[in-house]
Protein backbone atom coordinates (compact mmCIF):
# COMPACT_ATOMS: atom_id res chain seq x y z
CA UNK A 1 0.00 0.00 0.00
CA UNK A 2 1.64 3.36 -1.18
CA UNK A 3 1.53 6.16 1.53
CA UNK A 4 2.77 9.48 0.72
CA UNK A 5 6.29 8.69 1.91
CA UNK A 6 6.51 7.47 -1.44
CA UNK A 7 6.84 11.34 -2.56
CA UNK A 8 10.66 12.00 -3.09
CA UNK A 9 12.29 15.43 -4.08
CA UNK A 10 13.82 16.60 -7.08
CA UNK A 11 16.81 19.19 -7.06
CA UNK A 12 16.35 21.60 -9.63
CA UNK A 13 18.26 24.91 -11.38
CA UNK A 14 16.07 27.57 -11.26
CA UNK A 15 11.96 38.46 -16.67
CA UNK A 16 10.42 49.38 -17.85
CA UNK A 17 11.74 50.42 -14.51
CA UNK A 18 10.75 53.97 -14.96
CA UNK A 19 12.60 56.96 -16.12
CA UNK A 20 15.85 56.67 -15.02
CA UNK A 21 18.95 58.72 -17.75
CA UNK A 22 21.99 57.54 -17.22
CA UNK A 23 24.66 59.43 -15.47
CA UNK A 24 28.53 58.82 -15.85
CA UNK A 25 30.73 59.28 -13.50
CA UNK A 26 34.96 59.09 -13.53
CA UNK A 27 35.35 56.80 -10.17
CA UNK A 28 35.57 53.01 -11.87
CA UNK A 29 35.18 50.97 -8.34
CA UNK A 30 34.39 47.25 -8.39
CA UNK A 31 30.74 46.73 -7.13
CA UNK A 32 28.59 44.08 -6.48
CA UNK A 33 24.91 43.33 -6.15
CA UNK A 34 22.48 40.49 -4.41
CA UNK A 35 19.68 39.47 -6.41
CA UNK A 36 17.04 37.12 -4.69
CA UNK A 37 16.41 34.15 -5.79
CA UNK A 38 20.17 34.03 -7.68
CA UNK A 39 23.13 36.22 -6.63
CA UNK A 40 25.13 38.36 -9.67
CA UNK A 41 27.98 40.47 -9.28
CA UNK A 42 29.48 43.31 -11.77
CA UNK A 43 32.52 44.70 -12.74
CA UNK A 44 31.54 48.30 -12.55
CA UNK A 45 33.29 50.72 -15.54
CA UNK A 46 31.71 53.81 -16.50
CA UNK A 47 33.12 54.53 -20.06
CA UNK A 48 31.58 57.85 -21.16
CA UNK A 49 32.92 58.03 -24.74
CA UNK A 50 31.10 54.36 -25.73
CA UNK A 51 27.91 54.75 -26.23
CA UNK A 52 25.36 52.28 -24.90
CA UNK A 53 23.50 49.60 -26.63
CA UNK A 54 20.19 50.91 -28.17
CA UNK A 55 17.79 48.53 -26.48
CA UNK A 56 20.02 49.95 -23.36
CA UNK A 57 19.44 53.41 -24.27
CA UNK A 58 15.67 52.92 -24.66
CA UNK A 59 15.37 51.10 -20.98
CA UNK A 60 17.40 54.43 -19.49
CA UNK A 61 15.02 56.49 -20.90
CA UNK A 62 12.24 54.80 -19.50
CA UNK A 63 13.39 54.44 -15.79
CA UNK A 64 12.75 57.29 -13.26
CA UNK A 65 16.41 58.44 -11.66
CA UNK A 66 17.15 57.21 -8.07
CA UNK A 67 16.30 60.66 -6.79
CA UNK A 68 12.74 61.46 -8.39
CA UNK A 69 12.25 58.02 -7.13
CA UNK A 70 9.67 57.79 -4.02
CA UNK A 71 10.60 55.98 -1.18
CA UNK A 72 8.74 53.45 0.95
CA UNK A 73 9.04 52.58 4.66
CA UNK A 74 9.75 48.81 5.41
CA UNK A 75 7.24 47.53 7.91
CA UNK A 76 8.28 45.03 10.33
CA UNK A 77 5.50 42.72 10.40
CA UNK A 78 6.41 40.56 6.48
CA UNK A 79 2.67 40.25 6.76
CA UNK A 80 2.35 44.35 5.76
CA UNK A 81 4.82 43.77 2.70
CA UNK A 82 1.99 42.90 0.56
CA UNK A 83 1.05 45.92 -1.81
CA UNK A 84 4.10 47.40 -0.81
CA UNK A 85 6.77 46.04 -2.99
CA UNK A 86 6.31 44.37 -5.56
CA UNK A 87 7.02 40.38 -6.54
CA UNK A 88 8.26 41.52 -9.54
CA UNK A 89 11.85 41.99 -11.46
CA UNK A 90 13.65 45.63 -10.82
CA UNK A 91 16.02 47.33 -8.89
CA UNK A 92 15.87 48.58 -5.47
CA UNK A 93 17.90 51.18 -3.22
CA UNK A 94 17.70 50.60 0.66
CA UNK A 95 18.49 53.33 2.94
CA UNK A 96 18.83 53.46 6.61
CA UNK A 97 17.06 55.14 9.21
CA UNK A 98 19.36 58.02 8.62
CA UNK A 99 18.35 58.27 5.17
CA UNK A 100 21.42 57.18 3.31
CA UNK A 101 22.21 54.78 1.15
CA UNK A 102 23.85 51.55 2.18
CA UNK A 103 22.60 49.20 -1.02
CA UNK A 104 21.38 48.91 -4.75
CA UNK A 105 20.76 45.59 -6.28
CA UNK A 106 18.65 43.94 -8.33
CA UNK A 107 16.46 41.04 -7.84
CA UNK A 108 13.54 38.66 -9.71
CA UNK A 109 11.63 39.13 -6.89
CA UNK A 110 11.73 42.70 -5.14
CA UNK A 111 9.69 41.81 -2.27
CA UNK A 112 11.62 38.73 -1.24
CA UNK A 113 14.73 40.64 -1.81
CA UNK A 114 13.82 43.29 0.70
CA UNK A 115 12.06 41.07 3.16
CA UNK A 116 15.41 38.92 2.76
CA UNK A 117 17.43 42.18 4.30
CA UNK A 118 14.62 43.15 6.46
CA UNK A 119 15.99 40.07 8.45
CA UNK A 120 19.28 39.83 7.99
CA UNK A 121 19.86 43.54 8.70
CA UNK A 122 16.58 45.22 10.23
CA UNK A 123 19.52 48.34 11.41
CA UNK A 124 20.77 49.06 8.03
CA UNK A 125 16.75 48.80 5.89
CA UNK A 126 14.30 51.44 7.01
CA UNK A 127 12.83 52.47 3.58
CA UNK A 128 13.25 51.20 -0.04
CA UNK A 129 13.00 52.89 -3.61
CA UNK A 130 11.80 50.15 -6.02
CA UNK A 131 12.34 50.06 -10.09
CA UNK A 132 10.10 47.66 -11.98
CA UNK A 133 11.82 46.39 -15.04
CA UNK A 134 8.78 45.29 -17.62
CA UNK A 135 10.74 43.24 -19.89
CA UNK A 136 13.78 42.10 -17.57
CA UNK A 137 16.58 40.82 -19.55
CA UNK A 138 20.16 40.52 -18.43
CA UNK A 139 20.79 43.93 -20.44
CA UNK A 140 17.90 45.83 -19.51
CA UNK A 141 18.02 45.20 -15.87
CA UNK A 142 22.18 46.00 -15.81
CA UNK A 143 21.62 49.36 -17.08
CA UNK A 144 18.60 50.11 -15.03
CA UNK A 145 21.24 49.33 -11.93
CA UNK A 146 24.41 51.31 -13.32
CA UNK A 147 21.83 53.83 -13.81
CA UNK A 148 21.07 54.30 -10.16
CA UNK A 149 24.83 54.18 -9.31
CA UNK A 150 26.12 56.20 -11.49
CA UNK A 151 23.51 58.71 -10.41
CA UNK A 152 24.43 58.71 -6.74
CA UNK A 153 28.40 58.20 -7.10
CA UNK A 154 28.25 61.52 -9.25
CA UNK A 155 26.25 62.95 -6.37
CA UNK A 156 27.73 61.72 -3.70
CA UNK A 157 31.53 60.76 -4.88
CA UNK A 158 31.26 57.62 -3.03
CA UNK A 159 29.75 53.83 -3.65
CA UNK A 160 26.81 52.58 -1.47
CA UNK A 161 28.48 50.91 1.49
CA UNK A 162 27.03 47.76 0.45
CA UNK A 163 27.97 47.58 -3.18
CA UNK A 164 32.05 48.13 -1.75
CA UNK A 165 34.00 45.26 -2.94
CA UNK A 166 34.50 42.75 -0.29
CA UNK A 167 31.81 43.98 1.52
CA UNK A 168 29.46 40.51 2.69
CA UNK A 169 26.65 42.30 4.69
CA UNK A 170 24.50 42.31 1.43
CA UNK A 171 26.21 40.40 -0.92
CA UNK A 172 25.55 36.70 0.59
CA UNK A 173 24.78 33.49 -1.56
CA UNK A 174 20.73 33.06 -1.57
CA UNK A 175 19.23 30.03 0.87
CA UNK A 176 18.80 26.99 -1.12
CA UNK A 177 15.19 26.28 -2.18
CA UNK A 178 13.52 23.76 -0.97
CA UNK A 179 12.55 20.72 -3.64
CA UNK A 180 9.87 19.77 -5.72
CA UNK A 181 8.25 16.76 -4.26
CA UNK A 182 7.22 13.94 -6.62
CA UNK A 183 4.44 11.60 -6.43
CA UNK A 184 6.31 8.53 -7.52
CA UNK A 185 10.16 7.79 -7.98
CA UNK A 186 9.87 7.48 -11.48
CA UNK A 187 7.78 5.52 -14.71
CA UNK A 188 8.64 2.17 -13.86
CA UNK A 189 7.05 2.68 -10.36
CA UNK A 190 3.33 1.29 -10.10
CA UNK A 191 0.83 2.86 -7.42
CA UNK A 192 -0.88 0.68 -5.22
CA UNK A 193 -3.39 3.24 -4.37
CA UNK A 194 -5.33 5.22 -7.08
CA UNK A 195 -3.44 8.74 -7.85
CA UNK A 196 -6.45 10.73 -6.77
CA UNK A 197 -6.08 9.29 -3.33
CA UNK A 198 -2.57 10.76 -3.45
CA UNK A 199 -3.89 13.95 -4.19
CA UNK A 200 -6.35 14.10 -1.60
CA UNK A 201 -3.58 12.91 0.88
CA UNK A 202 -0.82 15.24 -0.48
CA UNK A 203 -3.09 18.59 -0.30
CA UNK A 204 -4.24 17.01 3.19
CA UNK A 205 -1.36 16.35 4.76
CA UNK A 206 0.46 19.81 4.09
CA UNK A 207 -0.30 23.17 4.92
CA UNK A 208 0.72 24.92 1.32
CA UNK A 209 0.71 23.06 -1.73
CA UNK A 210 1.11 24.62 -5.52
CA UNK A 211 0.86 22.53 -8.10
CA UNK A 212 2.51 24.58 -10.66
CA UNK A 213 4.27 24.13 -14.24
CA UNK A 214 7.86 23.52 -13.89
CA UNK A 215 10.04 23.90 -10.76
CA UNK A 216 9.69 26.36 -8.21
CA UNK A 217 13.61 27.24 -9.12
CA UNK A 218 12.78 27.45 -12.84
CA UNK A 219 8.73 27.79 -13.63
CA UNK A 220 7.55 27.25 -16.95
CA UNK A 221 4.73 29.68 -17.14
CA UNK A 222 4.05 33.72 -16.46
CA UNK A 223 1.29 32.74 -13.77
CA UNK A 224 3.62 29.65 -12.12
CA UNK A 225 6.50 31.93 -11.41
CA UNK A 226 4.18 34.75 -9.93
CA UNK A 227 2.66 32.30 -7.58
CA UNK A 228 6.24 31.14 -6.52
CA UNK A 229 7.12 35.16 -6.20
CA UNK A 230 4.18 35.83 -4.10
CA UNK A 231 4.24 32.94 -1.94
CA UNK A 232 8.37 33.23 -1.32
CA UNK A 233 8.18 36.82 -0.64
CA UNK A 234 5.48 36.65 2.26
CA UNK A 235 8.15 33.92 3.81
CA UNK A 236 5.13 30.95 2.96
CA UNK A 237 6.73 27.48 3.96
CA UNK A 238 5.36 25.44 1.01
CA UNK A 239 5.00 22.34 -0.99
CA UNK A 240 5.40 22.75 -4.99
CA UNK A 241 4.49 19.92 -7.50
CA UNK A 242 5.13 20.27 -11.24
CA UNK A 243 2.28 19.24 -13.04
CA UNK A 244 4.53 18.60 -16.09
CA UNK A 245 6.34 16.06 -14.77
CA UNK A 246 5.53 13.13 -16.54
CA UNK A 247 7.86 10.84 -15.65
CA UNK A 248 7.64 11.44 -11.75
CA UNK A 249 4.19 12.99 -11.84
CA UNK A 250 1.98 10.40 -14.42
CA UNK A 251 -1.23 11.95 -15.43
CA UNK A 252 -1.43 14.78 -12.78
CA UNK A 253 -1.73 17.33 -14.54
CA UNK A 254 -5.62 15.70 -16.27
CA UNK A 255 -6.48 14.16 -13.13
CA UNK A 256 -5.94 17.19 -10.46
CA UNK A 257 -8.22 18.96 -13.03
CA UNK A 258 -11.20 17.15 -12.28
CA UNK A 259 -10.23 16.25 -8.47
CA UNK A 260 -10.29 20.36 -7.95
CA UNK A 261 -13.09 20.68 -11.00
CA UNK A 262 -10.33 23.27 -11.72
CA UNK A 263 -9.08 23.85 -15.33
CA UNK A 264 -6.28 25.90 -15.14
CA UNK A 265 -2.90 26.07 -13.20
CA UNK A 266 -1.43 26.89 -11.17
CA UNK A 267 -3.32 25.39 -8.85
CA UNK A 268 -3.23 26.66 -4.74
CA UNK A 269 -4.31 24.67 -1.71
CA UNK A 270 -4.42 25.88 1.95
CA UNK A 271 -5.33 23.17 4.87
CA UNK A 272 -6.84 21.08 2.39
CA UNK A 273 -9.11 22.92 0.01
CA UNK A 274 -8.44 24.55 -3.20
CA UNK A 275 -7.98 28.56 -2.63
CA UNK A 276 -7.62 29.25 -6.74
CA UNK A 277 -4.82 29.99 -9.54
CA UNK A 278 -2.75 32.70 -9.79
CA UNK A 279 -5.44 35.83 -10.27
CA UNK A 280 -6.93 35.23 -6.92
CA UNK A 281 -3.27 34.37 -5.44
CA UNK A 282 -2.88 38.05 -6.81
CA UNK A 283 -5.70 39.50 -5.34
CA UNK A 284 -5.65 38.38 -1.90
CA UNK A 285 -1.98 39.14 -2.01
CA UNK A 286 -2.74 42.95 -3.42
CA UNK A 287 -5.63 43.10 -0.55
CA UNK A 288 -3.05 41.62 1.82
CA UNK A 289 -5.21 38.83 3.14
CA UNK A 290 -3.21 35.85 1.84
CA UNK A 291 -0.68 36.54 5.27
CA UNK A 292 -3.73 35.49 7.54
CA UNK A 293 -4.62 32.46 5.34
CA UNK A 294 -1.54 30.94 5.27
CA UNK A 295 -0.94 31.17 8.89
CA UNK A 296 -4.70 30.01 9.99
Amino acid sequence: MATLNHLTSIHTPTPSLRPFPARSSRNTPNLSFYSQPTPFSLSFSVKPSVKPRFRSSVIALALRTLSETESVVVPDDSDQFAGKFPPGTGVYAVFDGNGDLQFVGLSRNIAASVLAHRKSVPELCHSVKVGVVDEPDREALTQAWKSWMEEHIKATGKVPPGNESGNATWVRQAPKKKADLRLTPGRHVQLTVPLEELIDRLVKENKVVAFIKGSRSAPLCGFSQRVVGILESQGVDYESVDVLDEDHNPGLREKLKSYSNWPTFPQIFVNGELVGGCDILSSMYEKGELGGLVKK
